[in-house]
């Protein structure tokens, strides 16, 4: 049965003590800094205050420090850092309004206030579970969304211990709450929270959290086995004191110093094993158990052996997680025997170290074998490691449908998890927008939407959702999809599944509405452009289609992508039209830089000549050297070419290094015109779509007309390609107020 340990120690009038705690909370781990942990406490108890001090609500006993002190505790138990201590006491004066993000920044650093973060955003959990459903009868999928959503908000363990930690207080606290309170707090850490401290390894945190859930959810079946427990506490006891000192003395004679003692009793895993192979409490093995801790892995067996031969075994009863550890890293040897009395018997035997792993899991190596879990070194293989310590929560609650292999497929590219405004969790590709959204959900959704709303403000249909927001779609009774949604240059959509839905909404119009869209749709486009006019057909045939309507039907229909018509478009131009295959001119080299020549960095020779040599023909990327010629400059060979060898060792004074220099993306000069109702702001808008778009501005030229209240904006800008262009018109485009947005013949 879980005893729950209280906030030790207290002062005589209820209040705690500071000074105590400490010593209690550096006594399990002393390498701890006792001023930097005692000025986070500090600080949490004079910001509640505060925050209390109007409506005279203060009182340690319930208060967010205290509940801040017990999370720290549980974490100094776990061998956490100090950070992490400080992030616990603080973390809920954060959640509760009391203290600001900014001030826990400036005071305490970056990571600190990183770490408060990431368990704000986990609690984002706790608000979408409904405590009338359980994972048994038939909310699995929300809840296997919850726990993916929970793996993608964390890339630092320390977060997910903080979260343990706080929801293990939340369950010891809602003894004394109403039965509604209890149900909804102990359905959320079984599901959730009980399965992450299971794969996390963390033993007594997973055992307490299971019983704590199972007392508030099943009451009576609780009852009836704690009674049963009770009832034979006495003589189960007695029993297990003399077998520990036989074994004691068995141990020793052999030379084995061992650490023995009775093991925990959990209802919780009683009752399921008695629910699992439908046996009677008199039936159940583990209810009668001890643990034999030895220092080397050698003794583990050879106290089994004596195990063995003192009593019989139980056939079927054993198990070696020692030569087979479980997913989460648990290893032991566990054996079942008819022990004295003719009683069943289970002992368990592991090492010290072993032990250690067993009740701390990932936190007794959590720092990933030394390396700074901020420095962002070996970042990628920390999140997979991450990843495998929560692949198979499942397991615990049975098989819900592929779960790991989804997270497998959702390392790269990584997922965003965000709420409906019933709080049901969807999931979707990085970079999803509302609109990408709404066809998750339903596809009518998707082709009446006509906007969106994030956290409840107003956002364009092409904004980029982050994990943990919660989304709510507009519509329209008679809405329908827009062909501007298909156009990537816009960004409107993503996924695939979204584009499916719209190009078979699309395909069900009549032809001829398609065939005019989409020669309206490609004809505006050419010109935004400023391409001269192309034979419709010839580009039709190109495009592996009959004729130019047909084109047309099938552009207007979704089945082609305008860039894809518009890149076949400008193979057709005529050359002598002025025209190359980008339909742009590039623009004239970088005056020449000393040192440089082509992608040849020389270093401290100043301005010469370079070439390849022809007996290695080094490629950019291989490790090369230099060698200066008579009259031609410097030759560029391999680090390994026999022949430059051979010349150092004869005239080591004449080889230089060189390296590599970057390559330069080709750009090209293209001329702008932008026309639009003038506003404040404008050019401002503008110039941000530029710069978030990296595009380099030559020059710009604004006249305003008064008459018309209209701006035209004329700028030269530098553009890689012409798919480039039409994406950065086309953003252009959807700026407010602006009219017509095309490429300009330069003049």
């Amino acid at each position: 049965m879980v005893q729950v340990r209280a906030l030790q120690p207290i002062n005589t009038d209820g209040s705690i003590n500071l000074e105590g705690w400490l010593d209690h909370v550096l006594g399990m781990d002393p390498a701890l800094d006792r001023a930097a942990l005692k000025d986070a406490c500090e600080f949490a108890r004079e910001a509640e205050q505060q925050a209390n001090a109007a409506q005279n609500l203060w009182s340690e006993g319930t208060s967010s420090y205290r509940i801040g002190l017990e999370i720290a505790e549980i974490l100094a138990d776990l061998k956490l850092d100090q950070d992490s201590l400080v992030a616990a006491v603080i973390y809920r004066g954060v959640r509760e309004g009391k203290i600001k993000l900014a001030d826990v920044h400036q005071r305490f650093g970056s990571v600190v206030a990183k770490l408060i973060e990431g368990v704000l955003r986990m609690a984002a959990i706790s608000a979408s579970l409904n405590p009338r459903e359980s994972l048994v009868l038939g909310s699995q999928a929300q809840v296997e969304n919850l726990r993916k959503m929970l793996v993608a908000m964390v890339d630092d363990v320390r977060v997910a211990l903080i979260k343990l930690a706080e929801r293990t207080c939340a369950i010891r606290a809602v003894k004394n709450d109403d039965d509604e309170k209890r149900q909804r707090v102990a359905r959320e850490v079984f599901d959730i929270y009980a399965p992450l401290a299971h794969r996390l390894g963390i033993g007594h945190i997973k055992w307490e959290l299971e019983d704590l859930s199972f007392r508030y959810l099943e009451p009576e079946q609780y009852k009836q086995i704690a009674q049963l427990l009770h009832e034979r506490r006495l003589d189960r006891e007695q029993y297990i004191t003399n077998v520990v000192q036989q074994l004691k003395d068995e141990l020793a004679a052999a030379g084995i110093q061992p650490e023995i003692d009775g093991r925990a009793k959990h209802i919780y895993s009683i009752w399921r094993k008695m629910q699992k192979k439908g046996l009677q409490f008199s039936q159940i093995y583990d209810v009668r158990a001890v643990r034999v801790l030895v220092p080397e892995v050698r003794d583990c067996y050879t106290a089994l052996g004596i195990v063995h031969t003192l009593w019989r075994h139980i056939p079927k009863e054993f198990d070696d997680y020692i030569a087979n550890p479980k997913e989460n890293g648990y290893r032991s040897l566990h054996t079942a025997v008819i022990g004295p009395e003719g009683k069943v018997l289970e002992v368990q035997i592991r090492t010290h170290a072993m032990h250690e792993e067993a009740e701390l899991g990932v936190c007794a190596h959590w720092r990933y074998k030394g390396t700074d879990v901020n420095s962002g070194s070996d970042h990628y293989e920390e999140k997979i490691a991450w990843l495998r310590q929560v692949l198979e929560w499942h397991e615990e609650l049975g098989d819900i449908g592929g779960l790991a292999d989804q997270l497998r497929v959702d390392i790269e590219p990584d997922r965003v998890y965000v709420f409906t405004p019933d709080g049901h969790a969807i999931d979707l590709p990085k970079g999803a927008t509302p609109l990408d959204f709404a066809y998750r959900v339903h596809t009518e959704i998707g082709h009446n939407c006509r906007g969106a709303k994030v956290n409840g403000r107003i956002v364009p249909l092409n904004y980029s959702l982050q994990t943990g927001e919660q989304v709510e779609i507009i519509t329209s009774k008679h809405g329908s999809p827009s062909r501007d949604w298909l156009n990537p240059n816009l960004g409107y959509i993503t996924t695939s599944r979204s584009r499916a839905k719209i190009v078979h909404w699309f395909k069900l119009q009549a032809r001829d509405q398609n065939v005019a869209a989409g020669k309206a749709l490609l004809e505006r486009e050419l010109a935004r452009l400023d391409l001269p006019p192309v034979d419709f057909d010839k580009l039709a045939e190109k495009a592996n289609l009959k004729n130019a309507e047909d084109m047309f039907a099938a552009l207007g229909a979704g089945d082609l992508r305008l860039a894809h018509l518009v890149n076949m478009a400008q193979q057709l131009v005529e050359p002598e039209r002025g025209y190359d295959q980008l339909e742009l001119i590039p623009r004239r080299s970088a005056p020449h830089k000393p040192g440089k020549r082509g992608d040849v960095q020389i270093q401290g020779v100043g301005n010469l000549l370079t070439q390849m040599a022809g007996c290695c023909q080094p490629l950019p990327g291989d490790p090369i050297v230099g060698y200066i010629t008579q009259g031609r400059g410097v030759s560029i060979h391999r680090q390994d070419c026999p022949s430059v060898l051979q010349l150092a060792g004869r005239e080591p004074e004449r080889i230089i290094q060189v390296s590599w220099g970057p390559v330069p993306e080709k750009t090209y000069p293209v001329e702008i015109s932008i026309r639009a109702y003038d506003r404040a702001g404008l050019l401002r808008d503008i110039s941000q779509m530029l710069l978030n778009e990296r595009i380099n501005v030559l020059s710009m030229n604004t006249r305003s007309n008064k008459e018309d209240s209209t701006a035209q904006m004329t700028l030269t800008i530098e553009i890689p390609g012409l798919n480039a262009l039409g994406r950065l018109l086309s953003r252009i485009s959807q700026l407010p107020n602006i009219i017509e947005a095309k490429r300009q013949r330069a003049t």
